[in-house]
């Protein structure tokens, strides 16, 4: 890792401490214009999610009204009803999605994919930055209302399944996370600022507990509208 990555990782509890741990819960609240967007307005608007530390899966319940559960992992997602019971199943998801645009709506274990990439990605970050493949490199700063945060270009190999192959992540002075920058590739290459705070210490790692994605603009700065995306999280807990 170079120089920047380790000091995000140490600011946000550090690597050693990190590896204690094997999964995360919390309860997870969500909002803005996507869901309705991919034709799942208000499914995951409250959940509980569980994710893998490290290892990549995770997990939404309810799923949906009727109690259903989201199991994603990168080549297989399943959703099982109430007792367990496999009622859905996509395999090798990424590949269903070709040719998608921002309006087009996504089946169940399709949303179950994004979910999954998505939370799995945000609650391993920064950390995912030590995994093996992982490359970064620091790119020039840069200033948004008065604050210039330091910025890292990160680029994941094939096997880690998230939003895209680059991804650029912006901190503060102190080493935390501010601003996180991916292009959807499975919503035709979507681009999106997606804005992080409120950190909570929790067994002394730091977790961001408000993030706010917004469109990001040719030139890298973002629209004020439409909110794409909320994520608010709470009761987050390792073990």
């Amino acid at each position: 890792m170079n120089e920047l990555a380790q000091t995000i990782i140490d600011a946000h509890g550090g690597l050693d401490r990190w590896k204690r741990f094997g999964k995360a819960t919390a309860h997870l609240k969500q909002g803005g214009a996507l869901w309705s967007l991919k034709g799942h307005e208000g499914q995951l608007d409250e959940v509980d999610l569980t994710v893998g530390l490290g290892e990549q899966w995770a997990s939404h319940s309810p799923f949906s009204a009727d109690g259903k559960v989201s199991h994603f992992k990168p080549n297989l997602v399943t959703i099982t009803d109430s007792a367990g019971k496999v009622v859905e199943k996509l395999e090798e998801p990424r590949a269903s999605f070709a040719g998608h645009t921002l309006e087009t709506t996504w089946s169940d274990p399709q949303l179950g994919y994004f979910a999954g990439i998505a939370m799995w990605t945000y609650l391993n970050m920064p950390f995912v930055l030590a995994a093996p493949g992982v490359e970064s490199a620091e790119i020039e700063t840069w200033t948004e209302k008065g604050e210039t945060l330091r910025r890292l270009r990160v680029t994941f190999p094939s096997n880690i399944a998230t939003h895209s192959t680059v991804q650029t992540l912006y901190v503060d002075a102190s080493g935390l996370l501010k601003r996180h920058d991916y292009d959807v590739e499975i919503a035709g290459n979507t681009p999106g600022a997606h804005y992080i705070s409120e950190y909570t210490d929790v067994d002394g790692i730091k977790f961001p507990t408000r993030r706010r994605i917004f469109p990001r603009q040719p030139d890298g700065n973002s629209l004020d509208e439409p909110l794409v995306v909320s994520i608010d999280l709470s009761d987050i807990r390792l073990s």
